[in-house]
């Protein structure tokens, strides 16, 4: 039985990175293009739905996908109740000492205030029941800074941790991701912003209230240290953002106890029609470059 103490431990003090395999119904396409499955290659939602399961399968069940590299996963809520092998996706994991996530949000707000707040999340208390239930250790949620707004980032941040206290409620660790673009203009200016007001915040947690922050790779090296010091916060993870593997990598490497939770940096060479040793090499030389940046 690996526990909750266990798993927040190895969340906490493991050396290791985070597989984000949460791609949702709207950027499932461009996932499977990546693969290099175009959208005339399925017929509906369903068959989309199937080809994404089955490209997450392969990573998951692959041989060097394992504790010794990967703490946890990232996963959409079908991921989460699909199945590998003849056992849910969460047990599975479980099974292998990686620490399963469940992404709740559902999606963004049009563009207010230079930033994209996240839509409301409906049925939340109950979908976090079937979550634990299931096995799920914590959540996800993301929402995107675009301009240099106070107001605007203000929001966000009090929205994430809003939402990341009713997670809380229900004996789930949330990780709080609120993503700057990486082409935004004064994106220093945004991160300084930013980091005041997630300072804010942390101070208003209670008791053995304890988040994960997963924010994007900053403009200043180590910029984020009084948050990876912070005693409420549990770890730092860091998001791609779209950066290539190499570039990602080299400013995660600069930034000290940040560690990985790439999504695209961690696919992009992967192909569909891989054999399962290409593949297998593939993925080894992605897990192995990102997890040397996390423990640099």
């Amino acid at each position: 039985m690996y526990t909750f103490q266990e798993q927040l431990e190895r969340i906490k003090e493991g050396k290791g990175f985070i597989a984000a395999l949460d791609q949702s119904g709207g950027s499932t396409p461009k996932a499977l293009l990546g693969y290099g499955i175009a959208e005339d290659q399925y017929k509906d939602k369903a068959e989309m739905f199937q080809l994404i399961h089955n490209m997450r399968t392969r990573v998951i069940s692959n041989k060097n996908f394992t504790q010794d590299k990967i703490l946890g996963v990232i996963l959409f809520e079908r991921t989460m109740k699909g199945i590998i092998d003849g056992t849910s996706v969460p047990s599975y994991l479980l099974d292998k000492h990686i620490v399963p996530f469940l992404k709740v949000d559902k999606g963004l707000e049009d563009l207010k205030n230079g930033v994209k707040l996240m839509k409301p999340i409906p049925n939340l208390i109950s979908r976090l029941t079937e979550a634990k239930n299931l096995g799920i250790f914590g959540t996800k949620m993301r929402s995107v800074i675009y301009e240099d707004n106070f107001s605007g980032i203000s929001e966000i941040v009090k929205q994430q941790f809003a939402f990341g206290l009713d997670i809380l409620g229900c004996d789930l660790i949330p990780i709080l991701e609120p993503e700057v673009d990486i082409y935004a203009e004064d994106k220093a200016e945004i991160e300084a912003i930013l980091k005041k007001n997630i300072l804010l915040e942390l101070d208003k947690l209670k008791g053995n209230q304890s988040v994960i922050l997963k924010l994007t790779l900053p403009t200043v090296p180590d910029f984020y240290k009084d948050l990876v010091n912070h005693s409420k916060v549990i770890r730092v993870f860091a998001l791609s953002g779209g950066y290539d593997i190499e570039t990602a990598n080299t400013l995660l490497a600069k930034n000290k106890g940040v560690i990985a939770s790439f999504s695209r940096a961690l696919l992009n060479n992967l192909k569909f029609e891989q054999s399962d040793d290409e593949f297998s090499l593939a993925l080894d030389s992605a897990i192995d470059s990102i997890y040397k940046a996390s423990i640099t």
